[in-house]
């Protein structure tokens, strides 16, 4: 079974970065969270990333707010899909200094970066990834987006009452 690792530079993040605990949840995905700073905490930055293909991770999403250089240290050192969550947060330049932070990676380090404290989104993206290769994964995903089809067709109804 195909695990997920969720870091965030801080505990501040936790509340954006749950939407993708939550979702990869409900899609039953195997989730490890923890907060890796790589600012305050380099030296566990560089062990997780290095080794989180040995343990069972197939997709890494990183959130982080200000300078956000999480996904991108992550993503520099791990052979493993990074995706990162700019994080709008307290020291944050309307968020925009994380969106670029992220987004704008040299050629080689690829980060798939998502909207602004779009962490539901980054979760879908990593069980997708995921379902690639794993049928159930993926027969979940397709259930989910139905529902989500679902949701629209119900409220067009409500609109025409």
């Amino acid at each position: 079974m195909s695990k997920v690792g969720v870091i965030m530079g801080s505990k501040s993040d936790l509340p954006v970065m749950q939407d993708a605990i939550d979702i990869l949840k409900e899609l039953k995905i195997e989730v490890e969270v923890d907060i890796v700073s790589a600012h305050r905490t380099p030296e566990k930055l560089f062990d997780y990333s290095k080794n989180a293909h040995t343990k069972g991770f197939s997709v890494i999403v990183a959130g982080a707010g200000g300078a956000a250089h999480l996904p991108g240290m992550v993503a520099s050192l791990s052979p493993l899909p990074v995706i990162g969550v700019p994080v709008k947060s307290s020291n944050s330049i309307d968020g925009w200094d994380s969106v670029l932070s992220i987004l704008q990676m040299p050629g080689g380090v690829p980060v798939a970066t998502v909207a602004l404290n779009g962490a539901k989104n980054a979760g879908i993206l990593a069980a997708q990834i995921i379902g690639s290769n794993d049928k159930a994964v993926l027969d979940r995903i397709i259930a989910y987006k139905e529902g989500l089809k679902a949701k629209v067709h119900e409220s067009a109804k409500d609109l025409q009452q």
